[in-house]
């Protein structure tokens, strides 16, 4: 779960017929052992000028003072190679350019929801282990299993190792991956897996749901008994660790709530809207907000934030506390809005309800422009990139209480056209229904 991008089967529709009926899947085609390649060409700054083969000894010394046998460092040893077209991939992804209910349209559909109902009763038992153990709730297990490899039919088909140690090398983000390359030693070593059995995708995540490494080892059960953790083909394994994962990683809290749909009035005041801000289900109910069929909230202390990924004229939740696990295990706002959606959709609640008007969005370009202008204003909104983030959104609602604007978070025509300095005329805008 690298949390600055999007699982590998966001390109894959979670509607596959669920016509496995064995716990154990069958394990993913194998690529050839990697050949060996060349270091980068220029040694990495971040290294103090160090080879890849100089940096790739100090990391294999860091991993025997942490417990990795010699055994396991002669196993690995023909895939701790450097791949530069890795390091190409992390530094090129796409910017993701989907809205809320354009990329949940397909992840959290009908057929989605009931493709994890169908495997929440063939694995019925480990499932109800797991609640049992962790609290977690089926739907919400089966719904990152579905989101972020289609029940295991998309892990990846790169070797982990490779990847790993190359973005060890390189310097954007090398702390992280020299750290993931000895919690993957740690696997190997463990006697999970062996080196030519870890495949996934090309950040280096492992199994069923994707994790990294260091996830992996840490929260990975053997819920099959067979004196391994396998992420990879066994479903009881998959669900046990991510159970695991959600609740010791994540702090879920056994019990509660995570997401509800919700209708907030015209009224409502939207700088109120906020993750960050937490208010009881009484006040909310207090000012107006409802079920979407119009019955009234409960009249309770619960905290709750009112989460409009869409602004005011968009689709409206209530986040509760468990939210938090869906933000911390993919931090965009569509991803874990859409997982926590879809995970309501299994455990049982209606579908979303259709906006009475089209939610209008930016461009990318006037997304980029906008933030731009945000910048110079003083705001950090991070990477100039047309995604809103947090950042970018905690700006947007402060310079649209600055011009008198609903606060919404939701970047519009009116605001851009104000912080361009005018009523400048924009280009006709889509609209998302």
């Amino acid at each position: 779960m690298v949390q600055t991008r999007f699982p590998i089967a966001a390109v894959a529709l979670l509607a596959c017929t669920a016509t496995a009926s064995a716990q154990m899947l069958p394990p993913p085609a194998r690529p050839a052992a990697p050949k060996a390649a060349a270091p980068s060409p220029r040694a990495a700054s971040c290294h103090n000028g160090a080879s890849f083969d100089r940096f790739l000894a100090d990391v294999k010394q860091q991993a025997v003072a942490e417990g990795v046998s010699q055994r396991a460092l002669a196993e690995a040893a023909p895939y701790l190679t450097y791949d530069q077209s890795i390091v190409n991939r992390d530094r090129g992804q796409r910017v993701f350019g989907q809205v809320f209910t354009e990329f949940s349209r397909n992840r959290a559909s009908e057929g989605a929801a009931r493709n994890a109902q169908a495997r929440i009763k063939m694995h019925a038992a480990a499932f109800a282990r797991a609640e049992k153990e962790y609290g977690v709730p089926p739907a919400v297990i089966a719904a990152f299993w579905g989101l972020e490899s289609s029940f295991g039919a998309e892990l990846g088909k790169l070797h982990t190792l490779p990847s790993l140690v190359s973005l060890a090398y390189d310097c954007r983000r090398s702390e992280m991956f020299q750290k993931e390359t000895i919690a993957a030693l740690k696997i190997i070593d463990r006697g999970d897996l062996s080196p030519s059995e870890m495949i996934g995708s090309w950040a280096g995540e492992l199994g069923q749901t994707q994790f990294l490494p260091t996830h992996y080892f840490n929260y990975a059960v053997d819920y099959d008994g067979d004196g391994h953790r396998d992420l990879l083909r066994s479903a009881p394994d998959v669900i046990g660790s991510t159970a695991n994962y959600i609740a010791t990683g994540l702090k879920w809290r056994r019990g509660e709530p995570w997401l509800q749909e919700v209708r907030a009035p015209t009224n409502f005041p939207w700088d109120q809207a906020d993750l960050t801000i937490k208010l009881p289900r009484a006040k909310f109910a207090q000012l107006g907000v409802t079920y979407p069929d119009g019955r009234p909230l409960p009249n309770d202390d619960l905290p709750a934030s009112l989460l409009l990924p869409m602004g005011r004229t968009g689709p409206a939740f209530l986040a509760y506390a468990n939210f938090a696990a869906y933000t911390e295990w993919n931090n965009s706002l569509i991803y874990s809005t859409t997982a926590a959606y879809l995970a309501s959709r299994i455990a049982g609640a209606a579908p979303m309800r259709q906006s009475a008007v089209p939610v209008v969005q930016l461009p990318l370009n006037e997304l980029k422009e906008l933030q731009q202008h945000l910048v110079r204003a003083g705001f950090n909104v991070g990477k100039v990139d047309g995604v809103m983030g947090q950042l970018s959104r905690t700006a947007v609602k402060a310079m649209q209480i600055k011009y008198g604007l609903p606060a919404d978070s939701w970047p519009t025509v009116e605001l851009l056209a104000r912080m361009r300095g005018g009523t400048a005329q924009v280009q006709p805008q889509a609209t998302v229904r």
